[in-house]
């Protein structure tokens, strides 16, 4: 079980739970334990450690952080995201029925759709229309809902607490994706959602140097079956990539205030500008969740998506252009990245479907990283001139 640790800041638990001093040296970073196995004194008596795949020392550390972070009683990490979400569809009984938000990262949908279509029934909803998810959930009876807040790519917002209200009255098990927001904005268990999954490549890791996932839950059933599956599998983080995270979170407080507060200056100056059709941004007053935004979260994060003045020409222009904002798929690095959802991260929706969502060809997509705000206004005016 990990530590569930609250008597100190955020900041503080990310720099210190998990990260004690090697008891047996002293070493004020805690080593890697890069080894497959553990010498056993007699057949069964370990340290408690038998199998990498199974624990790793190192592993522990980083999931007894995030725990603590997220304010759960466990955690789990594993080789990415898709792989976490994997562990959640294989822990349900077969031919369980999944609501699923409608706007949801691509991965995230090819997976439902291509993958476990013929073992769960799978439907898709507007998590942010209440009265219509309502109906929806008395009728269609969930096992499980699951949702992205904010979404991927639209940012659209749910009322976590509303939708956990309305899942309860059919007794459904709640998912939010809270990859966006990282724990440091916002804690879907507080909220009282019932597990809560990270892409930990992105704001958790903060360099763009790992791949990973992370599952927080607090009941301790459920965490045992998915950890069962986990072994069985193998789907585990190597012990390198956690240490690598564990590294990555400590700076996870002062790498997210200051991603949102150069995304707000930025998605200002987007919404201002003559070549920008409209910005979707949480912490704009036109953003129509803006007021759940608030409510729910302690900052707004730092992804904007906008829609520029024209069409697949334009934005091929704008894109071709820029330079601080690398072209690139991800987010969440110190680093500011950009790119193109139709045709990048969301390809693998049907164009029939991203045209339902509004995802259109004129549709960009930032990761706001850490760098001079300055800087960052200059290459997207500058990239906007060659439009």
């Amino acid at each position: 079980m990990a530590k569930k640790t609250k008597e100190a800041a955020f900041s503080t638990r990310a720099i210190h739970v998990g990260g004690e001093p090697d008891p047996t040296t002293g070493a004020i970073m805690p080593p890697i334990y890069q080894t497959s196995t553990y010498v056993q004194s007699s057949p069964g008596e370990h340290k408690g450690y038998e199998y990498t795949r199974t624990h790793n020392p190192t592993r522990t550390r980083l999931e007894e952080c995030l725990a603590s972070l997220e304010g759960a009683d466990h955690c789990l990490v594993a080789s990415s995201g898709l792989a976490a979400s994997t562990l959640i569809m294989h822990a349900l009984p077969a031919k369980s029925k999944i609501l699923c938000g409608d706007d949801v990262y691509g991965g995230t949908y090819r997976l439902f759709t291509k993958v476990f279509q013929d073992i769960h029934q799978i439907e898709f909803a507007d998590t942010t229309d209440l009265k219509s998810l309502g109906a929806k959930i008395l009728k269609f009876k969930p096992a499980l809902v699951w949702l992205e807040t904010p979404t991927n790519p639209m940012l659209k917002i749910s009322d976590i607490a509303a939708v956990v209200k309305l899942a309860k009255k059919v007794k459904a098990l709640v998912v939010v994706d809270n990859t966006f927001m990282s724990p440091y904005f916002q804690n879907p268990i507080a909220l009282g959602a019932d597990i809560v999954v990270h892409s930990m490549t992105k704001y958790i890791n903060g360099h763009s140097d790992v791949v990973g996932g992370a599952l927080m839950i607090n009941k301790g059933a459920f965490y045992e079956r998915l950890r069962f599956l986990q072994n069985a599998a193998g789907p585990c983080l190597a012990p390198f990539d956690s240490w690598l995270v564990l590294r990555g979170v400590k700076t996870l407080a002062v790498r997210m205030e200051a991603t949102a507060k150069n995304a707000q200056k930025v998605a200002e100056y987007l919404e201002k500008h003559p070549k920008v059709k409209s910005v979707i941004y949480p912490g704009l007053k036109s953003h129509p969740q803006h007021a759940i935004a608030k409510k729910q979260a302690s900052g707004f994060g730092g992804m904007i998506t906008f829609f520029i003045d024209g069409g697949i020409k334009e934005s091929r222009a704008f894109l071709e252009n820029v330079k601080l904002f690398a072209l690139a798929e991800s987010l969440g690095g110190v680093e500011s990245l950009v790119e193109h959802p139709a045709i990048m991260t969301h390809a693998s929706i049907p164009a029939n479907i991203r045209k339902q969502l509004g995802i259109h060809d004129n549709l960009i997509r930032l990761s706001v990283g850490i760098e001079h705000i300055d800087d960052l206004l200059n290459d997207l005016e500058v990239a906007f001139k060659k439009v």
